[in-house]
């Protein structure tokens, strides 16, 4: 079956967000006044690698609130078979998934206005868009399923000065995004300062859901997150084809983040750049939250919420990652060459290259180039039936457009 998720990445992949042409925000002078026009505001070190579109695969996990049977709605044909009914007060869905992540050209200078002793910053972002496919498939236990759309995201990605006074803090990033259940996030984190060398140190992440009381977190596992079993209320129900083909088994169940690091392994990752945001930041670090739609809080004191966001924290993880591609023989006036590198597994993502070489090859040659990779890691934590249930979404992205082979790779 073709669809999304396992296309070659040489299409054209139109973008999900763009600006109008020559669009770059300003400051507005007071009438009279000739300003000088100021440089465009610095992105950072992170968002300067925000460019074009991602393309790549993933895998999701949300406990979902169980308030009736999930084959009475217009998806009755999807669950096989059926999770049990209520008064199961969960059920866990699982989700294989194709995503496209686009970003926009930067919005420019941005000024933000200080008061008495702050003086006035600049800002500069990137708009981006997200979209996420389910791409699951119970007959093959694989990703290559028919594409359902499952999540829609446009937000800013902004990059926030070094403040001296009001507030005394270092320069951050800052992710505003709005989600189509009826919520929006303001996360906030450290701007890195640069990258370090090799692949990134992924940490464990868990799902379990859990309470908290007088400071004290209580874990609450489930039936659900145990892989063998077959008769729970989860989707999809049998997880026997997944576990044979190694796109969910236990391991993965026990740590998401078990996913990146499978994509990743066998790469030659040259350096990475990590970074964390979140609704809810580290000290020094303060701002930003989650707003949530009246549906989502249940009742105005939000003591009874059908699925209330708490909060978000999200990693990434931008990795320069090294290819060698090898040349077939070549004349001038050829036409250029789109070659894709050797993805580290069969089914994960990897870039296609415009190969144009400067002189005429008799034989094939190899030559080593670079593209940039993103992995991100994210916990959206929500609260309903008295527990706090941890949503993680993880993928791997590469870029969907061909890259261009830079001259210098030919010495």
């Amino acid at each position: 079956m073709e669809n999304e998720a396992n296309k070659p990445l040489v299409e054209t992949i139109k973008p999900l967000v763009s600006l109008p042409e020559n669009f770059k925000i300003r400051e507005v002078l007071p009438e009279g006044v000739v300003g000088v026009l100021k440089p465009e505001a610095p992105l950072g070190i992170a968002l300067s690698h925000f460019k074009g579109t991602f393309c790549g695969t993933g895998f999701n996990t949300i406990f979902r609130p169980n308030s009736a049977a999930p084959t009475t709605t217009t998806f009755t044909n999807t669950v096989i078979p059926a999770p049990p009914a209520p008064p199961s007060e969960n059920v866990l869905e699982l989700n294989l998934t194709h995503e496209k992540l686009s970003f926009a050209l930067s919005l420019g200078t941005v000024p933000n206005r200080g008061l008495e002793a702050q003086n006035d910053i600049v800002l500069n972002g990137v708009p981006y868009a997200q979209a996420i496919n389910d791409v699951t498939n119970p007959a093959t236990g694989r990703g290559d399923g028919a594409a359902t759309a499952i999540h829609f995201e446009p937000g800013l990605w902004m990059h926030v000065p070094t403040t001296e006074t009001t507030p005394k803090l270092a320069a951050s990033l800052v992710r505003m995004a709005s989600i189509p259940h009826g919520t929006t996030i303001n996360a906030q984190g450290v701007d890195p300062k640069s990258a370090t060398n090799g692949p990134p140190t992924i940490p464990p992440v868990n799902i379990t859901p859990f309470f908290i009381n007088n400071n004290h977190v209580t874990f609450v596992p489930f039936i659900s997150q145990t892989a063998s079993n077959k008769n729970t209320p989860r989707i999809p129900q049998d997880l026997t084809a997944f576990i044979a083909a190694g796109t969910i088994t236990q391991d993965i169940l026990n740590d998401p983040n078990q996913v990146l690091r499978n994509a990743i392994a066998g790469q030659t990752i040259t350096s990475t750049i990590t970074f964390t945001v979140s609704t809810t930041p580290t000290p020094p670090i303060f701002g930003g939250g989650a707003d949530n739609i009246a549906f989502l809080e249940g009742d105005a004191n939000t003591t009874n919420p059908n699925a209330d966001t708490v909060s978000m924290n999200a990693t990434f993880w931008i990795e320069a990652v090294e290819h060698k591609i090898v040349v077939p023989p070549f004349k001038p006036g050829d036409p250029v060459l789109k070659i894709p590198a050797t993805p580290a597994k069969p089914g994960l993502p990897a870039p296609v290259f415009d190969v144009l070489p400067p002189r005429e090859l008799l034989k094939p040659i190899t030559i080593t180039v670079t593209s940039t990779q993103i992995q991100y890691s994210q916990v959206v934590f929500l609260k309903f039936g008295g527990l706090i249930w941890p949503h993680v979404s993880v993928a791997t992205l590469v870029p969907c457009d061909t890259q261009t082979v830079p001259d210098s790779v030919w010495g």
